[in-house]
């Protein structure tokens, strides 16, 4: 009876993932495929000929990206001070870091209406400087989007990487020390490399994350600024067009894969020239 116990887990597991995620799914996205019986790509064809969901798709891409480039600059540095620090101070700093996460998404992205708009501190500040005459257009913009995105994933990369940084042995940076490298030179040398596979998952959640949000793109991007997110809301719950919702749900699937399996690739490079250089 013991050794069945696994087996049982297994098989209950099996069958809540395939019957409330996989057929759900596949229920979904298998209309897309076919017209009128026939199995066809028609649809997806259609849907990239129109230059307004190319610029919707492109859009995307590219906040995701710069997202998780500024996640990872920011990350790295900040998750090895963290992690060289007292752990008295490490809590505190931690718990600091996870704020952000604990702190409603609604809420969030309020506090940067009321930062990034025409009447906001960043305005006001400015035109009290007399820097600016008139207020800028920060807000309902890519530029509004990408703050909010990564004030929300910055802390998912940070915790992602302390871990690493943690591992890292302090005799390695003593011993660069001692041949005569910088703090600077020891952190590109031997930090930086040894803390990218931790940047490379790190970024994968950020990634994946920026791509399927919703709320912070909706409230702080608008209607003017349309993501995959928001537009597949508006398909589905606004014009209900579930056909292009699920079109577009297929599209946000691909790409997260696609840059899933990429970043993966990347990350076995990694790690093999870091063992060879080991």
């Amino acid at each position: 009876m013991q050794k069945k116990v696994p087996y049982l887990f297994v098989l209950t597991g099996t069958i809540i993932v395939l019957f409330f995620m996989i057929i759900p799914l596949l229920t979904s996205l298998i209309p897309t495929f076919f017209s009128e019986g026939d199995l066809t790509f028609s649809q997806y064809t259609s849907f990239f000929k129109d230059s307004y969901n190319q610029s919707v798709v492109i859009r995307t891409i590219r906040i995701s990206v710069i997202v998780m480039v500024i996640c990872m600059l920011l990350g790295i540095p900040t998750s090895y001070f963290i992690a060289g620090v007292d752990k008295k101070w490490k809590g505190l700093l931690m718990a600091m870091t996870l704020f952000p996460l604990l702190t409603n998404s609604v809420i969030r992205s309020f506090a940067w209406i009321n930062i990034l708009g025409k009447n906001g501190i960043i305005n006001s500040v400015l035109l009290k400087s007399h820097i600016i005459e008139q207020p800028l257009n920060l807000l309902y913009s890519e530029f509004a989007i990408i703050i909010g995105s990564v004030y929300l994933f910055l802390p998912t990369m940070i915790m992602t990487l302390i871990g690493v940084m943690e591992s890292i042995e302090p005799e390695m940076l003593e011993a660069a020390e001692t041949l005569g490298a910088s703090p600077f030179v020891a952190f590109r040398k031997i930090i930086l490399p040894l803390s990218i596979p931790g940047a490379i998952v790190g970024s994968t959640l950020v990634f994946t994350g920026t791509l399927t949000a919703y709320t912070t793109p909706q409230l702080l991007g608008g209607n003017q600024k349309m993501v995959l997110s928001t537009l597949l809301y508006q398909k589905a719950n606004t014009l209900g067009d579930w056909t292009q919702a699920s079109i577009l749900s297929f599209i946000m699937i691909f790409i997260t894969v696609l840059v899933m399996q990429g970043l993966n690739w990347l990350a076995k490079k990694v790690d093999r020239r870091v063992d060879q250089h080991a």
